[in-house]
């Protein structure tokens, strides 16, 4: 295990109860990263329009639903969650014989609910071959980045675990957008990262994590990559190197013995009611301390275990601590089977930094891995995370997502020494 990629980076980034005491966050509020990237002025803007259906499949990704203001403070909720709402992830997409687009490389100005046309591409050119993909696709191939500073300026070392999950969460947008699209989907990992870096002119501010395909491939050509003419522009207007972070994402860039998926999942939801959902989603501040039903716990379940079609598929345990599911037993679950019986509502708090969500939810989940490519399973965990939160709200229960908790004393409670990836709560 020890010789993984990301595991000496999770090893030094746990949270314990005396470090979270040692180490607190102070953060200068003065010199806050910006959540929204632009690109200048000159590149053409398309925005975005309910008559393509394209269109709104990007919107569903990471568009802004609602506005918070606070005293000193304003931010945008999106369709997507984020850690602290920072919002450590941009989006780029390729088109290729997609209605509403000329064929091109772009961006999601999220800020101005637009496209930004990148590049112009011809037949012969595109991104394909950074995906190791021969032939021209037809449809729309997704790029995540992470303009990672944003998440570090808070989370210091720990951000890349939350730039990952975060990411993670767009990919599972992609996936609830795609069922209303009406498109299979697939997740890449297996990208030359470094040159698709250098195509788009990143510095050390930003860099790729991941894709997704929502194309079919058109036979009979070749396809090449083109000379980039995309300018390098500052994603966040503030940044400071942190070599731990910058490591662990050079140590995670090489897959090692990659599994594929080839299954595609299958949802049955109502698809008015499941895009008013994603439209809605929201993170839940508190909970009642009220009970969920059998049916809707195993329903969750049931949408947790179906495939994630991927390049590099890594094992995923899902621990569920029931406090209050009406008709069953109250204990630690795993694999639909009560592993231990009693109330562990307090601990489940107590271990989730002691926060009340951990102890008066109805359920809370903890998510672990003993996979090896590290940048593949936290994406995962994020994937996983974004089906839980989506599946919850459609059936009326509240969620909300909790990337810190005490490793160690995590996996001493659940009896696993794999990684903690992330923990949810769920309930009324």
């Amino acid at each position: 295990m020890s010789s993984c990629s990301g595991r000496k980076y999770h090893e030094t980034t746990k949270h314990s109860w005396i470090s979270v005491r040692q180490n607190p966050n102070r953060l200068d509020w003065n010199n806050q990263p910006s959540s929204l990237k632009f690109y200048p002025k000159e590149y053409r803007r398309i925005q975005l329009s309910k008559e393509f259906s394209a269109h709104n499949f990007i919107y569903h990704i990471g568009g802004i639903t609602a506005k918070k203001s606070y005293p000193g403070v304003e931010y945008y909720l999106r369709t997507n969650p984020s850690a602290g709402a920072l919002y450590p992830n941009e989006l780029y997409f390729q088109a290729r014989n997609v209605d509403g687009f000329d064929d091109g490389i772009y961006h999601f100005e999220v800020g101005s609910s637009s496209a930004v046309l990148l590049q112009n591409l011809s037949e012969d050119e595109g991104l394909e071959p950074l995906l190791h993909i021969d032939n021209p696709m037809n449809g729309l191939l997704f790029f995540i980045s992470s303009p990672w500073y944003r998440s570090a300026w808070k989370y210091k070392n720990r951000a890349y675990r939350y730039c990952l999950l975060d990411a993670g969460h767009i990919l599972g947008s992609i996936e609830a957008g795609s069922y209303l699209y009406e498109h299979a989907y697939r997740v890449a990992y297996n990208i030359d990262l470094k040159e698709l870096n250098r195509f788009f002119n990143f510095g050390r501010e930003e860099f790729f994590l991941s894709a997704a395909i929502v194309a079919i491939p058109k036979k009979g050509k070749t396809v090449k990559l083109p000379d980039s003419k995309i300018k390098q522009v500052d994603p966040a207007g503030v940044f400071e190197p942190n070599q731990i972070i910058e490591q662990a994402y050079s140590d995670t860039l090489d897959l090692q013995k990659c599994k594929k998926e080839p299954r595609f999942p299958k949802f049955t939801f109502h698809k008015q009611a499941w895009e008013e959902t994603i439209l809605k989603r929201r993170s839940i501040r508190e909970f009642s301390g009220k009970s969920i039903t059998k049916a809707q716990f195993e329903a969750i379940m049931e949408i947790i275990e179906q495939p994630v079609p991927s390049d590099c598929d890594e094992p995923l345990k899902v621990y569920a601590v029931l406090n209050r599911v009406v008709g069953m037993p109250i204990g630690i679950y795993h694999n639909g089977k009560l592993l231990k019986n009693g109330d562990f509502s307090k601990k489940a708090g107590y271990l989730c930094l002691e926060q009340r969500l951990g102890s008066d939810s109805a359920v809370t989940f903890f998510l672990l891995s003993d996979g090896c490519n590290y940048r593949s399973l936290y994406q995962k965990a994020g994937f996983i995370a974004h089906r839980i939160y989506l599946t919850a709200n459609y059936l009326g229960i509240g969620c909300s997502g909790i990337g810190a908790y005490y490793d160690d004393e995590v996996s001493e409670f659940l009896g696993d020494e794999s990684m903690v990836l992330y923990a949810l709560a769920i309930g009324v």
